[in-house]
């Protein structure tokens, strides 16, 4: 396999917070030999993570063994993933927001037709469905444990407790149409054709379609880590890959 420089889309607060958890990490565990310094170790898994870059061109590029790529990729993501915010967390930092975007987006993963459950009729593709909460300006606040695709986006957010912690901390939130029946702070446009909305009606919906349109820059925050647009691992693994890249949008964000 050939081996050539590439460069790497992440910001340098990214690698030196990874740097210090896993130098953290071996030293609390008294590890005391790697084949890979924990700087190289850090760059590896951010070019796993951002690029979808493969354990074997990993482990050509950095001199090391599919296994040991595997092995650090495990461990560096386990470690992200606990130092994730947890629902609560999220929901004191959006106290302080006139108000909160509320809206899933699907993570495609690779399955067949047989396996129903990951199969979102939305999206007509298999993935794993994540609920995302992002600030008035569409900041990233939150992103759920994943689901399989075929939960529909207002029983994930019931299942996830999002419903009931934003209508206790009264914080209002705006989602689409996938939230009808929500309840709570949640509020959603009004049903119906637009020809039979009536003229009042159809300004809330358009108002309400301006404000939503920001939570898109959190999906794409999300999703601009690339290996997260087409995922190939077992779905068990997906919710851990979500927070360790939340944990890393937030260490590399100014506020983070």
């Amino acid at each position: 396999m050939l081996v050539y420089p590439c460069g790497l889309d992440v910001s340098s607060r990214s690698l030196s917070f990874l740097a210090a958890r896993l130098r953290e990490h071996h030293r609390r565990i008294k590890s005391r030999w790697r084949r890979l310094p924990v700087g190289r170790q850090a760059l590896l898994v951010l070019a796993h993570l951002r690029n979808g870059t493969t354990y074997a061109q990993l482990a050509a590029g950095f001199g090391v063994g599919t296994s040991t790529v595997y092995r650090y990729i495990s461990e560096a993501v386990d470690l992200l993933a606990a130092l994730a915010p947890t629902l609560d967390e999220a929901v004191r930092a959006a106290s302080t927001k006139a108000y909160v975007l509320l809206d899933g987006t699907l993570l495609p993963i690779d399955r067949i037709a047989a396996d129903r459950p990951f199969y979102s009729g939305k999206h007509k593709k298999h993935g794993m469905s994540v609920q995302v909460i992002a600030d008035p300006f569409g900041r990233l606040l939150w992103a759920s444990p994943a689901l399989p695709g075929a939960v529909h986006d207002v029983r994930a957010a019931r299942e996830h407790g999002i419903i009931n912690a934003l209508d206790q901390a009264r914080i209002p939130c705006w989602a689409d149409k996938g939230y009808q029946g929500a309840r709570g702070t949640v509020r959603v446009p009004f049903r119906g054709r637009w020809e039979t909305l009536s003229t009042g009606q159809q300004a809330v919906n358009r108002s309400q379609a301006k404000i939503r349109a920001l939570v898109g820059q959190a999906m794409a925050t999300l999703k601009n880590w690339r290996l997260l647009r087409k995922l190939r691992c077992s779905t068990t693994r997906i919710t851990g890959l979500v927070q360790a890249v939340l944990t890393l949008h937030h260490a590399s964000s100014p506020a983070g």
